[in-house]
């Protein structure tokens, strides 16, 4: 099944992109963490518009009872595609940001499939990638639960496409070891200096290097079914890149886009 629309002349699609921490787009100061999300823009054309939504500590339920789901569909135009995906936060015990695997995570989650929907967009979901902690054997855990499963779930009962990075990333960290797989994660390397807003030996966030892998998995993933056209698509067997290329923001930009994605509509 092919889920792409007919493209509209004269207007350039958008892709807006929703999650927690890992698909954030950061600033410089977080070198060399970088959010999946912000080197998406390296295997897609000019044609379509990667806009960036995805905020740190967001849960399903923040996300939307803040107002930054509101925003997004406020802005989103007939044949823009809703990229989503939670979990990471939605199981931490926070009153604010927790929900129910199987219930009050699907309630939410549903809520930017029909919204998404209601404005002629297309909403696809992806499952999160798993934390990288791997045992003496080789083996991953399964730091999310049952929230990859319950997101499937919902995405089969509301007909709705599936990006799998969760599945690909327990794949990915086992074959590459548990020392290997520092590679992609934020574990600074001879003459990196440490910045103040990130951890050396963080498990959950991403080097450059692993979000470029992501960002070329998702979009893929994307093309291969048939969810966004097949001339979208660029340099997807590419190797090499420069840091500059990244897109990481300036400060101003970054503190800019964190404030103004909200909306101010009363029911948000």
């Amino acid at each position: 099944m092919t889920y792409a629309p007919s493209p509209q002349p004269g207007r350039r699609p958008k892709i807006f992109v929703v999650g927690g921490s890992n698909a954030v787009s950061r600033p410089y100061s977080f070198l060399p963490m970088a959010g999946w999300a912000q080197t998406m823009p390296l295997f897609l054309t000019d044609e379509v518009e990667v806009v960036a939504c995805a905020r740190a500590r967001a849960s399903s339920k923040s996300f939307r009872e803040r107002g930054r789901l509101q925003w997004i569909l406020e802005n989103m135009d007939p044949g823009d595609y809703l990229l989503f995906g939670f979990g990471q936060n939605d199981i931490k015990p926070d009153p604010g940001l927790h929900t129910e695997p199987y219930s009050t995570f699907m309630e939410h989650m549903a809520a930017y499939v029909h919204g998404a929907r209601e404005r002629g967009g297309h909403p696809v979901i992806y499952l999160p990638y798993e934390r990288r902690r791997i045992d003496r054997h080789g083996n991953v855990a399964r730091f999310l639960g049952d929230y990859p499963a319950a997101a499937r779930l919902l995405a089969e009962e509301e007909h709705v496409p599936v990006v799998d990075v969760y599945g690909q990333s327990l794949q990915w960290w086992e074959e590459l070891g548990p020392e290997a797989s520092k590679a992609v994660f934020v574990y600074l390397r001879r003459g990196e200096p440490l910045q103040k807003h990130i951890l050396d030996g963080d498990n959950v966030h991403l080097r450059a290097e692993g979000a470029v892998e992501v960002a070329r998995f998702t979009v893929r993933s994307m093309l291969e079914q048939g969810i966004i056209p097949a001339h979208w698509g660029r340099d997807l067997d590419r190797t090499r890149f420069d840091y500059s290329e990244m897109g990481w923001l300036d400060e101003e930009t970054f503190r800019h886009r964190t404030a103004s994605r909200v909306s101010t509509y009363p029911g948000a």
